[in-house]
This record gives structure tokens, C-alpha cells and sequence, in this order.
């Protein structure tokens, strides 16, 4: 097979790309440099017996995490890009998220409802309630404020921190995040940061993979990623704070819980729940349906007429 043959084979289109919904949840990667060859992205990395190389599955693949030590060519990126991979920039061990390359074959779908759901107080707050109910499962009173809100959360979460340090014998919790004095946190503390860490790469991809916008939250604000805060608190209480907990007699948490959380996004099949709750979250009247991009995804703009096909010129012809 030719050169140029390879390389047309190696390039998707719009209706070859995966669902996220049919992807792996993420790929962590450090110490390792990231290449493109004729076949297709790899990792490799030099050992006393050579080189070592790991073909990565860049069409089924929703995230990559890249850690420290990690370096990437333009032609190995530009091959993620092409099959909407999401690549993330992260810290050791996932304990941060830094940056997000977002592919190009996405609608605008979810941005534009995503945008009108913040842009107004009123439905701004709906979405905070909806987010409420979806993690406790409980309805909140009309009239409800959202610093009213934020209390009723807390207790919760104060309720779940006493519970599980009784069912796991910690003593008295307290969450306790200090970069500055990382190693000589508690067990349970370093564990629920890395669990966190981990869950926001996940929920990144996601809202980046649906278009929407990872700046614009709901309840967190001021920062790029205030959506993913948002919707990583959904899980919290059901999957890492727990998970946690569990890790109290851990020697070294931060390791243990990160394996665990690989098995506990296969058993939840967490990836598509993300994205149908983020879709419910947005437009709770719709139904939400996961369905291949259409080859003809760009449209105009009009405020009476809706959206327009677009390659089509609207100009009237002087001479008619």
C-alpha cells in the first residue's frame, strides 16, 4: 500500500467518528513521547531492550490525559483533532487539569442551549435546582434561592462526610484541599482529590465532546472550568467521595483510587450517563438522543426563519 493511500485511509470522516457515548472514558499517558507513523498514533518510550511501542485507538477514544514527561508531534495531534479526541493537559497522576484541545467536528447545538440556560437568571437557576434534585434526589421548595441552595448542600455533604467516616472508622472529617502541603494530607483527603482530579478529565471530555462551553457553570463561576465542576459534583456522592472513604487505610491512596475509578466508570457506564445528564440538565423537555453527526452540520442564522441551509447564495440577481 502506497504512502499517500495509508494516509487517506488514516483520515475520517464526519460519519466514521464515534458517539462519545461508544468511547473509552479516558487514556492517562507520562514519561512517554506520542507520534504518528503510517499507521497511526503511538506511544513509545526507550527501554534498556529498545523501543517500546503502544498503538493508541485514537477512533474510539473520547480523552487523552497527558501527564508530565510527555511530548507530542504535531502530525500524532493533528490525528486526534481529525478523530475528535479531546487532549488534555494534566498534572502528576491527574491531580490537575491544565488545558483542552477541542475538535472541530462538533455542532453548535448544545452551546447555543447551554448559553441561553446562563445567560438568564431565572432559567440559570432552574438549572442549579435541576442539578440539586439530579444528585439527592429530592425536590427543592418553590421559591428556593441559590444561596439557600448552596447551605442545603452543604448539609448534605456534611451528612455523607459523617456517615462514611463512622462506616469507615476515619474519626472526625474534615475536606482539607492544600496544594501547598499535598503529602501531608490524610489518606481520605488524597484519595477524594485524585478521585476529583480524575472525574473532571472524564466530565472535560464530555462537555467539550458535546460543544458545550467548560466556562460557563451554573453554580461555580470564575473559572474555565466552572461547568465541569458543575456536573463532576453530580457523581461525587455516589462515586468518589465514597471511594474515598474507602481508601482510609490506604499507603498510598492517590495509586489505589485511581485503578478503582477505572472500574467503577466501565460498571456505570459512566460516559453516556454524563452526556444524557448534561442534555436533561440543559433542555429537560427534550429527549435526548445520541445519534451520528450528519455530513451537512452548518446552518445560518435567522430570527424568524430559523436555521437556513447554508452554501446557498441569497442574493437577488439585478438582471432578474
Amino acid at each position: 500500500m502506497s504512502t499517500n493511500a495509508r494516509q487517506r485511509l488514516a483520515a475520517p470522516t464526519l460519519a466514521m467518528l464515534p458517539r462519545v457515548a461508544d468511547s473509552l472514558s479516558f487514556l492517562y499517558a507520562d514519561i512517554v513521547r506520542i507520534v504518528q507513523d503510517d499507521t497511526g498514533v503511538l506511544a513509545q518510550v526507550d527501554t534498556p531492550k529498545g523501543t517500546e511501542r503502544v498503538y493508541l485507538p485514537t477512533a474510539a477514544l473520547s480523552c487523552l490525559l497527558l501527564g508530565p514527561g510527555t511530548s507530542i508531534t504535531h502530525r500524532a495531534l493533528s490525528t486526534l483533532a481529525r478523530h475528535g479526541t479531546t487532549v488534555v493537559c494534566v498534572g502528576s497522576g491527574v491531580v490537575r487539569c491544565y488545558a483542552g484541545i477541542t475538535p472541530t467536528s462538533l455542532t453548535t447545538n448544545w452551546l447555543e442551549k447551554q448559553v441561553r440556560c446562563w445567560a438568564d437568571d431565572n432559567s440559570r437557576l432552574k438549572v442549579a435546582v435541576r442539578m440539586y434534585e439530579h444528585r439527592f434526589g429530592e425536590s427543592v421548595p418553590e421559591g428556593t434561592t441559590l444561596a439557600q441552595l448552596r447551605g442545603m448542600e452543604g448539609q448534605r455533604m456534611k451528612a455523607l462526610y459523617r456517615l462514611l467516616a463512622q462506616k469507615y472508622r476515619t474519626g472526625k472529617f474534615r475536606r482539607n484541599y492544600d496544594p501547598d502541603a499535598w503529602d501531608t494530607q490524610d489518606p481520605v483527603n488524597l484519595a477524594l482529590s485524585a478521585a476529583s482530579a480524575s472525574l473532571y478529565g472524564v466530565v472535560h471530555a464530555v462537555i467539550l465532546a458535546l460543544g458545550c462551553s467548560p466556562a460557563l457553570g451554573f453554580v461555580h463561576s470564575g473559572t474555565q472550568h466552572a461547568f465541569v465542576y458543575d456536573i463532576a459534583d453530580l457523581y461525587k456522592a455516589k462515586v468518589t467521595v465514597p471511594l474515598a472513604f474507602s481508601m482510609s487505610t490506604s499507603a498510598q491512596p492517590e495509586r489505589d483510587v485511581r485503578r478503582k475509578l477505572r472500574e467503577e466508570f466501565r460498571l456505570l457506564k459512566l460516559m453516556p450517563t454524563i452526556v444524557t445528564d448534561i442534555q436533561r440538565l440543559l433542555d429537560p423537555d427534550s429527549t435526548p438522543k445520541q445519534r451520528q453527526p450528519a455530513a451537512e452540520i452548518t446552518s445560518l442564522w435567522d430570527p424568524e426563519m430559523g436555521a437556513m441551509p447554508s452554501g446557498v447564495n441569497y442574493g437577488s440577481d439585478p438582471w432578474d
